[in-house]
C-alpha cells in the first residue's frame, strides 16, 4: 500500500538532507520532487499543484518549528497538509435515533462491494456490539444474492431476500424485518454497473427515496486510480454521499485514490479494504495514513491489531522467559503464532515506524511461514521444552517430519541460540526489564508524528510489544528481527529494518576494540617511516 508515493516522497525530503534551513529558493526544488510524486500516484494535477502551493505556506510561514533541521521542518510540513487533505479524523457512521440505522452500499461493479457489506457488518458486530442484518438487494450480477448468503452464514448473520420483487420493494421489506427482528443495523447491498449509468443511478436514487438511509456509502476500488475520484464524484452528485470506502488497497502501490477522493468528492473515507478476508478492514485515520504515507508507520494501529488477535499475559509471560533466559522452543513457536494471528506479514511490517521500505523490499510469502512452522511441530513437546536434547539423530527425524534438509532445523536452533544468549547479556546489563517495561513504552509512544499518541499500554497493548516489537524487527534491544529468525535462505531474509545501528552483524569472534588498536598501530607506524 502507497509503496511508490511513500518510496518518491522519501528521495523528494533527501534533498533537504544538507540544508540548513528552509527558504524561498531551496524549497521549490523540493516542491517539485513532492508534486511529481503525487502525480505519478496518480492524483490530479490540479490537487498536486494546490497540495504544494499549500506546503510552501506552512513551511514559510509563522507556524515554522524552530530549532528544528530544514528537513525535518518540511517533512512535518507535508505531513500537517496530508492530513488536512484526507481528513476530518472524526468520520464515523451515522447512527439513527431510534429503529435500525440504514447503510445504502453503492458503487460499480467489481469493487467488492457484495465482500465489504459482510465485512463491514462483522466489524460493527464485533467491534461495536451491534447486531446487523444485510440485505441482497443486486439482482442483476449472476449469484449475488447467493454470495451474500454464504458470506452471512459463515459469520452467523442474517440474510434478507425477497424472490422476484424489484430492488427498492426488497430493501424496503428489508428495513422492516430488520426491525421486527430487533436489529439495530441494515446494511443494503445495491447493484452495480460496469460503468456510471443513467440506469444504475435510477434504482440507487429510487432505494434512497424509499428506504431514507442514514447513510450512503459508495464503495471504490482503488486500483482504478483517477477513475475512482471519477466515479466517485458522478455517485455524490446523485446521492448526496456520507462516505466512501476504499478496497483493494493491498494492490495499490500508487496511492492516488486514497490522497485525492476527500478532497474531490467532500465525501470523507471511512474504511479501508486491504485483503480478502473478512477481518480485513480497517477504520481509516487520516492521521495515521499521513504517517503510513510518508514512511513513519502506524504504531497506534499496531497497539490495536495486537490487541485484537493477541493474549497479552501469554505475550508478556513469554517475554519474560526471554529476559530470564528461561525461553524455550515451546515459547518461540507460541509466539510465533500470536505474531501471526495479526495479519499478513507484510502488513504488519509496513505499520512499523521506518519499515515501509524494507517491507517493500522484502519477497514476504506467508505461506513460506507455514515451514517454519513444520520444523516446530515436528518436534516432540519435550524437545520444544529442553532443546539442548536435540541431538544429530533427532534433527533429521525433526527434518524429515517437516519434509524439508537438517540445515533447516540446524538454521532455526542456531536463530533460537542466538535470540536466548541475547537476551541473557541484555539482562546481565539491567536493560532486560526496561525492554519490557515502562520506557519501551514511551520510546514507542515518541513514534508518533504528532507527538501525541494515546499510550499504547492502555488496555492490552504495552507489554505486549515489548516482547513481539523485537521478534517482528520493530526495534528494541537488538534483537534479531523475523527475516533473521528464519535464515537467509528463507523469503522473508532480506534488508535490516531502516533505522537499524547495522546492516551487517560482526563476524564471530571479531574484537572491535583489538581491531582499532591494531589500526591505530598501523597510523603510528607508517608515520615513523
Amino acid at each position: 500500500m502507497f509503496e511508490t508515493l511513500t518510496e518518491r516522497l522519501g528521495s523528494s525530503f533527501s534533498f533537504f538532507n544538507s540544508k540548513k534551513e528552509l527558504t524561498e529558493t531551496n524549497i521549490e526544488e523540493g516542491l517539485t520532487a513532492v508534486r511529481q510524486a503525487l502525480l505519478e500516484a496518480d492524483v490530479h494535477f490540479k490537487l498536486a499543484r494546490d497540495f504544494t502551493d499549500r506546503v510552501k505556506v506552512r513551511a514559510l510561514g509563522e507556524g515554522r518549528l524552530k530549532g528544528v533541521e530544514a528537513s525535518d521542518q518540511f517533512v512535518h510540513a507535508v505531513h500537517a497538509e496530508l492530513v488536512e487533505l484526507m481528513g476530518p479524523e472524526d468520520a464515523t457512521l451515522e447512527v439513527a435515533k431510534s429503529g435500525p440505522t440504514v447503510i445504502l452500499m453503492a458503487g460499480l461493479q467489481g469493487a467488492g462491494k457484495t465482500t465489504t457489506c459482510a465485512k463491514l457488518a462483522k466489524h460493527l458486530r464485533d467491534r461495536h456490539g451491534k447486531r446487523p442484518m444485510m440485505v441482497a438487494a443486486d439482482v442483476k450480477r449472476p449469484a449475488a444474492v447467493e454470495q451474500l448468503r454464504v458470506l452471512g452464514r459463515s459469520l452467523d448473520i442474517p440474510v434478507f431476500h425477497l424472490e422476484g420483487a424489484a430492488p427498492p420493494r426488497v430493501c424496503e421489506a428489508g428495513v422492516a424485518e430488520a426491525a421486527a427482528n430487533g436489529c439495530d443495523v441494515v446494511i443494503l447491498d445495491t447493484a452495480g454497473r460496469l460503468h456510471v449509468d443513467e440506469m444504475l443511478m435510477d434504482e440507487v436514487a429510487e432505494i434512497a427515496a424509499t428506504t431514507k438511509p442514514h447513510n450512503q456509502v459508495l464503495v471504490v476500488d482503488a486500483m482504478t486510480g483517477q477513475d475512482a475520484v471519477q466515479s466517485a464524484k458522478a455517485f455524490h452528485d446523485r446521492l448526496a454521499l456520507t462516505g466512501v470506502i476504499l478496497t483493494k488497497m493491498d494492490g495499490d502501490a500508487r496511492g492516488g485514490a486514497a490522497v485525492s477522493l476527500k478532497e474531490i468528492t467532500g465525501a470523507p473515507i471511512l474504511f479501508l479494504g486491504a485483503g480478502e478476508k473478512v477481518d480485513d478492514l480497517d477504520p481509516f485515520v487520516a492521521e495515521r495514513m499521513a504517517g503510513r504515507i510518508l514512511g513513519m508507520g502506524d504504531v497506534v494501529g499496531l497497539v490495536e491489531t495486537a490487541q485484537q488477535n493477541i493474549d497479552e499475559e501469554e505475550a508478556q509471560a513469554s517475554y519474560e522467559k526471554m529476559v530470564m533466559g528461561s525461553f524455550t522452543l515451546e515459547d518461540m513457536l507460541g509466539m510465533f503464532r500470536m505474531v501471526r494471528k495479526m495479519g499478513p506479514m507484510k502488513k504488519v511490517l509496513g505499520m512499523m515506524p521506518g519499515m515501509g521500505q524494507a517491507a517493500k523490499d522484502l519477497d514476504i510469502d506467508d505461506s513460506q511461514l507455514n515451514r517454519l512452522e513444520a520444523l516446530f511441530t515436528s518436534m516432540t513437546r519435550r524437545e520444544r521444552l529442553e532443546p539442548e536434547i536435540l541431538d544429530m539423530s533427532r534433527r533429521r527425524r525433526v527434518a524429515r517430519g517437516a519434509g524439508q534438509d537438517i540445515g533447516a532445523v540446524n538454521e532455526l536452533l542456531k536463530r533460537f541460540k542466538d535470540m536466548r544468549r541475547m537476551m541473557k547479556q541484555l539482562n546481565k546489563m539491567g536493560l532486560g526489564s526496561m525492554l519490557g517495561g515502562k520506557a519501551k513504552r514511551e520510546s514507542l509512544a515518541s513514534l508518533s508524528p504528532s507527538g501525541a499518541m494515546a499510550d499504547p499500554a492502555a488496555g492490552k497493548g504495552g507489554g505486549m510489544l515489548g516482547g513481539l516489537g523485537s521478534l517482528l524487527g520493530g526495534g528494541g534491544g537488538g534483537m534479531p528481527d523475523m527475516s533473521e529468525m528464519l535464515g537467509a535462505g528463507n523469503p522473508l531474509a532480506g534488508p535490516r529494518p531502516m533505522g537499524s545501528s547495522s546492516t551487517r552483524a560482526a563476524p564471530k569472534g571479531r574484537d572491535r576494540k583489538k581491531d582499532k588498536a591494531k589500526a591505530k598501530q598501523k597510523r603510528k607506524n607508517r608515520k615513523k617511516r
